[in-house]
């Protein structure tokens, strides 16, 4: 059995006529008849008959005809695919980013994209990292931004980019005259934590310690998002550290201090595209790495080009 086979039977259902249907198929009738025929013979059903006169299609014939049509649709398909591998930049990137980067990063890097590779518009996915990592290893993603730690395994890590946390206080604190801190001030207030799943709260647990007796469960207030932790760190709840990419959007805030920490306690995270191994689309990978790099994020470290990219066995 092959394409050209099916090709052929479903132009004689079509046309209900093997004479148009050699014509539409650019061959001689004969050589059609043939290759309809060698079909019939493999399957070993009739897939055409005669009904007073003219061309049928069997009830069989017309199943396998409606499944035949549906092949070689997908082999049109894979063949399109193909052609998008021969230009990674004329089809879209599906992009995964987790919650506490998206906002900061991807309007600008978006709009960038779109100024530059217009026929390769991103496709944005928020979600936790093991969400995005799940998706990423199942195919639904192309790649994604997130931070580590996560299991690298089959994966390609490229860093984008460094950042510090910073501390926000409440303005009124008593720390908040600090000009900086240390890791031992923030015991003093309450610490407002991102509910369970997200990557920056179990980043800010590790800075801070398991024993930290302010960090203990019944102590902890939770918020979804850093929009919704700043805003109770208005209302004088508590403290929370805050990547540095997103301090540009609380700088103003009158009930709020940002506080950056004292050397050389300075916690940091990097931030990293992240993509499977085998991913054919690597121009496309490459052009976005080198536009987020343009970007001059403010808060965002560069890092030098040899301590940015690992590949994971």
């Amino acid at each position: 059995m092959t394409l050209t086979e099916l090709k052929y039977a479903i132009a004689v259902a079509r046309l209900k006529h093997f004479g148009r249907a050699a014509e539409y198929c650019h061959i001689s009738q004969p050589s059609l008849s043939v290759a309809v025929k060698k079909l019939e013979d493999e399957l070993g059903v009739k897939l055409f008959e005669r009904r007073r006169g003219e061309l049928a299609v069997t009830p069989i014939g017309q199943l396998v005809i409606d499944q035949a049509q549906k092949v070689i649709e997908e082999a049109e398909h894979i063949h399109k695919i193909a052609e998008q591998g021969k230009d990674p930049l004329s089809s879209p990137l599906r992009l995964g980013v987790i919650f506490t980067v998206a906002p900061y990063l991807i309007p600008s890097l978006v709009h960038q994209m779109l100024q530059k590779l217009p026929e390769m518009p991103l496709i944005i996915t928020e979600d936790y990292t093991a969400n995005l990592l799940e998706r990423l290893r199942g195919g639904e993603l192309d790649c994604i931004i997130a931070s580590r730690p996560f299991e690298e395994t089959g994966l390609v890590v490229e860093d984008l980019y460094a950042e510090e946390f910073i501390a926000a206080v409440p303005a009124a604190s008593p720390i908040a005259k600090k000009g900086l801190l240390r890791r031992s001030d923030i015991c003093s207030e309450p610490m407002l934590l991102l509910s369970h799943g997200h990557c920056l709260r179990d980043q800010i647990l590790d800075y801070c310690g398991p024993d930290r007796p302010d960090l203990k469960p019944h102590q902890q207030i939770e918020g979804s998002s850093l929009q919704t932790i700043m805003n109770m760190v208005e209302q004088g709840l508590g403290m929370t550290v805050i990547p540095a990419t997103s301090a540009p959007y609380f700088r103003n805030d009158p009930l709020v201090r940002l506080i950056p920490f004292m050397p050389p306690e300075v916690p940091m995270r990097r931030v990293s595209l992240v993509w499977r191994k085998s991913f054919p689309r690597q121009a496309s990978l490459k052009a976005l790495i080198e536009e987020a790099g343009r970007l001059k994020l403010q808060g965002a470290i560069s890092l030098p080009a040899a301590e940015t990219s690992r590949a994971t066995q």
